[in-house]
């Protein structure tokens, strides 16, 4: 029986979460803004409509950037500018602590004491650990011909990127791995996210800074934990904490669901494979439509501050906006061909996989060179990757399971098979 996409809770429903792109292209087919009738949400699938939900930070708050529609502000008569309410009750929702939830100034303050940790000069140390990193991890796994491309290489090499980039000790990554392994949820749908799921992170990273500032050392975590506000002003220990681990946290996980995507991209595609390999000097503009044709986060929110109207739709004040970013990257207004997957894409550099203005995603850098340097190893050391069939079933009816998350997209496993014939 046809799913009747009219009734269809987006966060409950699990063959949305093996497959959400029929929902994004019905939500696209009521308009670029609509209103969602089982949870009242304005689902936005209009690219140029997203860009100025970024844009205006006067009208739209990101205090429910996580929590989505699962928690509503307590109504006030007669009120039509519900800042003073957003800021009174802003502990109420998921990750409140974090600057992904602050609106200006105090996000301002804080994204520039994160943009303290990500100097051109670090960032380009940590490319260079990247180009070695790549091939230790590929070592590990290119004589069995064979490898889940998830536990393999995606997500060790994601989180020992993001913690030479913070200057974890090279000691202490093992233990690091584990606490992550221990913590992460399996995931869940149809229920609100926890209010602090990175907390257990907080209480790894709380004991650096503190003896850094205490003892300073000539290496990374020291510059972190002196680190300071744009004015100058020394933030708390727990400030600089919560910048780093939100970095830490998207630098692990979401790029991690990247790389998977692009390996299971050139896994499908034999001569997509061979073309890169022929001309290393596209991979960069692969790795940009890859972003703009299944970027790992699918969705983020926003609350209305006072009643406004876009692309025609009323939103009332402390309405909630779903922010539909893999939609609105297929927008046919601004993308021409949008579902096709096109590496000489003239526009692809201007998805919005990582957001727009205040709010874009900061490890965007970051993860563009993961995916760069994570392609060109793969296809210089294997041959004929594919999907193995015995795992994932034929080309004609693939058995893929994924994360059970209505806000990121990503492979829990893909079982790759190739040759290692070439010049290792």
């Amino acid at each position: 029986m046809a799913l009747d996409l009219s009734t269809t809770d987006y966060f409950s429903d699990d063959s949305l979460i093996q497959d959400p792109y029929p929902y994004y292209e019905f939500a696209r087919e009521q308009g670029p803004v609509w209103c969602e009738p089982v949870r009242g949400a304005f689902v936005v699938t209009g690219y140029e409509e997203l860009c100025t939900i970024f844009r205006d930070l006067d009208a739209y708050s990101s205090c429910n950037g996580f929590a989505g529609p699962f928690h509503e502000l307590p109504k006030e008569p007669g009120s039509d500018d519900l800042t003073g309410l957003i800021n009174k009750h802003r502990d109420k929702f998921a990750f409140h602590e974090n600057l992904v939830t602050f609106d200006p100034p105090t996000h301002t303050a804080h994204r520039g004491l994160m943009m303290r940790l990500l100097t051109p000069k670090r960032l380009q140390e940590n490319e260079e650990f990247m180009w070695r990193l790549a091939d230790d991890q590929i070592d590990g796994f290119a004589a069995a011909e064979r490898c889940d491309f998830v536990a393999d290489y995606a997500q060790p090499f994601s989180l020992l990127v993001i913690a030479d980039l913070l200057g974890v000790p090279e000691e202490d990554r093992p233990l690091l791995r584990q606490r992550i392994l221990a913590n992460s949820p399996a995931g869940s749908i149809g229920q609100p996210p926890p209010a602090n799921p990175l907390a257990y992170l907080e209480e790894f990273f709380i004991p650096y800074v503190e003896a850094r500032r205490q003892g300073p050392r000539d290496d990374v975590l020291t510059q972190m934990a002196r680190a300071t506000f744009p004015d100058g002003t020394m933030p708390e220990v727990i400030e600089v904490v919560r910048a780093a681990v939100i970095l830490f946290a998207g630098g692990q996980g979401t790029s991690a669901r990247f790389q998977v995507g692009i390996l299971q991209l050139l896994a499908e595609q034999p001569e997509l494979q061979r073309e890169l390999r022929r001309d290393p000097g596209r991979i960069p503009d692969f790795v940009e439509e890859a972003l703009r044709w299944s970027s790992p986060t699918k969705i983020s929110f926003r609350m209305a501050r006072k009643t406004t109207t876009l692309a025609g739709v009323q939103i009332p004040a402390g309405g909630t906006l779903m922010l539909m970013l893999s939609a609105a990257d297929r927008d046919p207004r601004r993308f021409e061909c949008p579902a096709e997957f096109r590496v000489d894409r003239p526009d692809s550099r201007q998805h919005i996989a990582f957001g727009r203005g205040v709010h874009s995603c900061p490890g965007g850098p970051l993860a563009r060179a993961e995916g760069r340097i994570t392609t060109e190893r793969i296809l210089a050391r294997l041959d004929d990757i594919r999907v193995s069939e015995a795992e994932h079933g034929r080309p004609d009816a693939r058995r893929w399971s994924y994360t059970p998350s209505y806000i990121l997209r990503g492979l829990e496993a893909l079982h790759l098979e190739f040759t290692t014939s070439r010049s290792l």
